[in-house]
């Protein structure tokens, strides 16, 4: 009902007029009531296992990587084991990702760095993962949002764009960095670990990059990019 009750109050004003701050309160509600509950698609049993399956989904689908671990998770469950591989052996089981030689060695080199330098676990704060081979800002936000519970949000290619199409941000932010900066600003700390996984499946599932599936979306009536007006 208050869902309802919003939909119409903003069906009301134009685009233009709509508050940033009446957007962002209808969007966090919708998701809030259909997906209380949500985390990465990814499949992984250990906090090491997930750091590999998010630098193996770098540019590739998280059902590419997940028809792909399970072999190479059996072979090399941990960072120990997999420290002591080499990274054409790694490239083997991982050939049908992209990138798979970078990755391959990334892995092999992350595996190293986290047994030599950090105990056989993987870091908690955001500068040493930054540090591991492989992983970047969006990575090492995955690993704090999903792996540890913290308020971070990952931009990927699915928020990026559905926080542009949505008008969530502003068209200057034309970079991963800030569109994070400004989601951060406007999304409350205890949300936006699920606000990312929100709007990467809303990406991923409904508002495409190829063509937007606007007459399934819920936010038609309010999304300035929207084809269904």
């Amino acid at each position: 009902m208050l869902h309802r009750s919003m939909t119409e109050t903003i069906q009301n004003r134009t685009n233009n007029k709509m508050k940033k701050s009446e957007l962002y309160k209808y969007v966090l509600d919708y998701f809030r009531g259909i997906h209380p509950e949500v985390t990465t698609e990814l499949e992984f049993g250990s906090v090491f296992q997930l750091l590999v399956a998010v630098v193996l989904s770098a540019q590739c689908t998280d059902k590419r990587v997940n028809q792909v671990t399970p072999e190479l998770f059996a072979h090399y469950p941990d960072a120990r084991s997999m420290a002591e591989a080499d990274e054409f052996e790694v490239y083997e089981y991982v050939k049908s990702v992209s990138y798979p030689n970078a990755k391959a060695r990334h892995l092999v080199e992350l595996a190293r760095m986290i047994q030599s330098e950090y105990g056989g676990e993987v870091p908690h704060d955001f500068d040493s993962l930054l540090r591991l081979p492989g992983v970047g800002r969006k990575t090492a936000n995955v690993m704090l949002a999903v792996a540890f519970g913290e308020a971070a949000m990952p931009v990927d290619t699915h928020v990026f764009r559905v926080s542009h199409r949505l008008g969530l941000v502003p068209r200057t932010a034309d970079t991963p960095l800030k569109v994070e900066q400004h989601l951060v600003k406007h999304i409350p700390a205890d949300d936006l670990a699920k606000a990312h996984h929100w709007l990467l499946l809303h990406g991923r599932y409904i508002c495409t990059s190829r063509k937007a599936h606007c007459e399934k979306c819920e936010f038609k009536a309010v999304c300035p990019s929207s084809t269904c007006k």
